[in-house]
């Protein structure tokens, strides 16, 4: 007779364990994948720990005769690794990110102790319920109702109006879900230290540079010819950090707001602004060319989008040689309409492009400093499209120029006549 033992489960259950064990570790690095890892590994677990069970005092009867010894060894081995697995889903159950097994009906089907705390879900009535129901009015349910198909970030915890998560909802198995969810609290105190510090230092310093800029202004270099060039290089720089102080100002502004002014903005006339803003920073050193085709205007804050829009035009003359080209559209497409931006200049390599919009960053220190650009002009224009629900493109390489795209969608465009 043949042993009847059944292995089948054992290298799937030492697999789980070393999936587990090293998601474990990922976690300690940070990330939702790693957790959401150990979750697979969590579910494997409950399947392989339920298989035990059910049959090792199966296999111990069969009517085969089995060497006591090896009998012997196959249990102690079984029950090394049952404990070990035991061991490892009580260690995932403890994660301080909250994680959520659900099924293809949305039906709760394991959570752990930290789903307990930033969730508000309940041992044993929460097993099996409807965890969109179970979370009420809250925008987390209304994420999941909308399918989840995008990364929720920055909610307020359901019944925590203090604490903030970020929430992924991720496929398992078959047709099944894990959702997890990570506390972000501190990071969003954090960040709005640092929003509060910037405003408060760039509204104390707009005042002394005010003054320090006056006085200048009314010093006459003739008057004094051996200081001119010290006196004129005073004036350009204090006018640059007024220029870095009302930028900042307005990033502070930008990031405390939720939404924008909902009027009708003019593109005609205001897209011949640009040109015309162009043509003084340009001082006809570049060929300024402004197409507008899309017959349509927007819907939205003037203030902020002339801010926007303006920056793209000042940086393209900025960094564009003598001589260059400087093309202006306004242009519909299947989704929307598309305000560009394309020069002649420079262009930018690749591995600078995803890091543009950040606050301060210069692809070159010096070249900047010679423009006077102040750092900030891009990370502007990404907060106001975002405010707009619209995006940035930007497409480039060095020595061929660059195109900065916004793109806005058909909720945002009016046409001439239709009203707001």
């Amino acid at each position: 007779m043949q042993n009847t033992f059944d292995r089948s489960w054992m290298l799937p259950a030492a697999l789980a364990a070393g999936l587990l064990a090293g998601a474990v570790v990922g976690w300690l690095a940070g990330g939702h994948v790693a957790t959401g890892t150990a979750v697979v590994a969590i579910a494997e677990i409950v399947l392989l720990l339920s298989r035990i069970r059910h049959q090792a005092p199966f296999m111990m009867t069969q009517n085969s005769p089995v060497n006591s010894l090896q009998h012997d060894r196959f249990m102690t081995r079984s029950r090394r690794i049952a404990s070990s697995l035991r061991d490892l889903r009580s260690a995932a159950g403890s994660l301080p990110d909250a994680v959520v097994l659900l099924d293809n009906e949305q039906h709760v089907r394991w959570f752990n102790h930290a789903a307990e705390d930033l969730l508000g879900l309940r041992r044993p009535q929460d097993r099996g319920a409807y965890l969109e129901e179970r979370l009420g009015a809250t925008e987390l349910a209304g994420w999941l109702k909308d399918g989840a198909r995008e990364p929720l970030n920055d909610v307020t915890a359901p019944g925590h109006p203090n604490r903030h998560i970020n929430v992924t909802l991720l496929p398992f198995g078959r047709r099944q879900r894990l959702l997890l969810a990570r506390d972000i609290s501190h990071l969003t105190r954090l960040e709005q230290i640092r929003r509060d510090f910037v405003a408060n230092v760039s509204h104390e310093l707009r005042t002394p540079l005010t003054v320090i800029h006056g006085y200048l202004e009314l010093i006459d270099p003739e008057d004094v010819p051996e200081l001119a060039p010290v006196i004129n290089e005073m004036r350009a720089q204090s006018k640059r950090m007024g220029q870095i102080v009302e930028d900042l100002l307005t990033l502070s502004r930008l990031e405390t707001q939720d939404h924008v002014a909902e009027e009708r903005v003019q593109m005609t006339p205001l897209l011949v602004s640009m040109r015309k803003e162009a043509e003084a920073l340009s001082q006809g050193r570049h060929q300024i060319t402004l197409e507008n085709t899309a017959e349509v205007d927007l819907l939205g804050s003037p203030k902020d989008l002339h801010s926007a829009l303006s920056n793209l035009v000042s940086n393209a003359v900025r960094y564009t040689p003598t001589g260059g080209h400087i093309t202006i559209r306004w242009r519909r497409t299947p989704d929307g309409a598309v305000y560009s931006v394309t020069d002649t200049g420079y262009g930018i390599p690749a591995s600078h492009l995803a890091r543009l919009t950040e606050r301060f960053y210069r692809v070159s220190s010096s070249r900047s400093r010679e423009s006077g650009g102040t750092g900030l002009g891009l990370s502007i224009v990404k907060h106001v499209l975002n405010l707009h629900q619209a995006r940035l493109d930007i497409q480039s390489e060095p020595g061929q120029g660059s195109t900065f795209a916004c793109w806005f969608s058909n909720e945002r465009l009016l046409a001439p006549g239709e009203p707001e």
